[in-house]
């Protein structure tokens, strides 16, 4: 490999959206109290472009088990999504869809599209330890409360 090859791979590899670095809080093992309880772990897939959220959850009398991949969404163009995009796949053979923002201590869960009427809001403690807030859809609602463990 000579070394204008050297500069062109280094130029064509791929970096991850900075914006996605906002989620490093998430990163970790948390306990969830609330209308859902049970634990969710978040961690990076190699190369940063993936957060992967692991959930065991028992919501609504429900063992709900899962993963969440959270990250830009690329189309077969190169274009990546403005927004922070996830996908859930659960036991119960659920997708769904949300998209993630974080605006300073403030984390939004928007269920389906940025704006939706279902979505979580929660705050973070000033130590980053705690993420309080609630789910909120038409017709209902429920607390929740992570407390990291690890």
């Amino acid at each position: 490999m000579t070394k204008n090859d050297n500069i062109q791979t280094q130029q064509q590899t791929p970096m991850p959206n900075p914006d996605l670095k906002s989620l490093d809080r998430l990163v970790g093992t948390w306990k969830v109290s609330g209308g859902a309880q049970g634990t969710v772990t978040y961690e990076w897939m190699e190369g940063g472009f993936f957060l992967i959220q692991y959930f065991d959850l028992e919501l609504e009398g429900h063992k709900v088990k899962g993963i969440e991949v959270i990250g830009h969404l690329k189309s077969f163009d190169g274009q990546s999504s403005d927004d922070i995009k996830t996908r859930i796949y659960d036991n119960m053979g659920n997708t769904f869809d949300y998209v993630y923002e974080l605006n300073g201590d403030t984390l939004t869960i928007w269920g389906g599209e940025k704006g939706s009427p279902a979505y979580f809001q929660g705050t973070f403690s000033e130590d980053g330890n705690v993420n309080a807030g609630a789910w909120h859809y038409p017709g209902g609602g429920y607390d929740s409360t992570m407390t990291r463990v690890k």
